[in-house]
């Protein structure tokens, strides 16, 4: 899963990657860790603005639904069950690019978690990247619209399933010539496991054990 992510860049370097306009992130935070039970907002790139970055909450609403406590059981949405999930079916075509630089995992190192390391996850030079996501708006009783989005998860590669050891899942890190093809609607299915791109793993227990891998 992905629940914990971080963006540290500066809004200009944002702008420069993905050659969009900034003029929406005027609010924007780098946060070197985001936590998406906190439901912040963070910059993405949808379908429909694709020469903006926009700031969207984490955690899914749909339209459809009466309150936000939904949101506690959508930051993630699995890309196997997109087409069956009530919450997401609808909304697989409304396509977005969620940035970031990194994102931390926990392995556990017993058999019933009570000993974990922690581990971020970046690019090689910890590059900003895009995860694939899915987004909608909602509108509360006020009438005011709430922007929200899912960050779409796969089967963990190698790197990952040696990290995220217990439910062997990752996020979907596009590469670079993919994004433009998750923003254009290409069959979602395409980017399922053995889909990845090359990560780093450093550990942040125990500086002795540097970095894990490069898968």
């Amino acid at each position: 899963m992905c629940y914990q992510t971080k963006i540290t860049k500066q809004k200009e370097e944002i702008a420069e990657r993905f050659n969009v306009e900034i003029t929406a992130l005027n609010d924007y935070n780098s946060m070197e860790f985001c936590s998406a039970f906190e439901y912040p907002k963070t910059p993405i790139i949808t379908n429909e603005m694709p020469s903006k970055v926009q700031l969207f909450n984490s955690g899914l609403i749909p339209s459809w639904s009466n309150d936000n406590s939904i949101r506690n059981y959508t930051l993630n949405a699995r890309i196997e069950t997109l087409a069956e999930k009530k919450s997401f079916k609808d909304v697989i075509q409304n396509r977005c690019l969620i940035i970031a630089d990194g994102f931390y995992e926990w392995q556990w190192r017993t058999k019933n978690g009570s000993k974990k390391e922690k581990y971020l996850i970046t690019l090689p030079n910890q590059e900003l990247f895009a995860f694939a996501g899915i987004y909608t708006q909602w509108a509360d009783l006020n009438n005011e619209i709430y922007n929200s989005y899912s960050i779409i998860t796969t089967q963990a590669n190698e790197l990952m399933s040696e990290i995220h050891n217990t439910k062997q899942r990752m996020p979907v890190i596009l590469k670079n010539q993919d994004e433009q093809n998750w923003l254009q609607g290409k069959n979602y299915k395409d980017f399922a496991f053995p889909y990845s791109c090359n990560l780093v793993a450093t550990s942040l227990e125990n500086e002795n054990l540097g970095q894990l891998g490069l898968f």
